[in-house]
């Protein structure tokens, strides 16, 4: 299961960054952000099952990012 949720999580992330790269979609954007944590949250998963701790804390702060980033651009409007 563990496999199938890092495989999500990396989906979201190409296809968030595939969107952004076509201007599809923009940075500032709930949805963008949203596939983001989503998809750092998903690879979290995945990492601390396999225990890689280095990329477990990349997509940690890669989701922290997204949370951030929603919040600043909620408040800076």
């Amino acid at each position: 299961m563990h496999q199938i949720i890092g495989w999500i999580g990396a989906s979201l992330y190409i296809t968030a960054y595939f969107l952004l790269s076509t201007k599809r979609l923009h940075a500032d954007k709930l949805t963008f952000q949203l596939m983001n944590i989503l998809g750092g949250i998903c690879l979290v998963v995945n990492s601390l099952h396999q225990e890689d701790y280095p990329s477990l804390f990349t997509n940690l702060v890669w989701a922290s990012i997204g949370l951030f980033a929603i919040y600043y651009n909620r408040h800076n409007r």
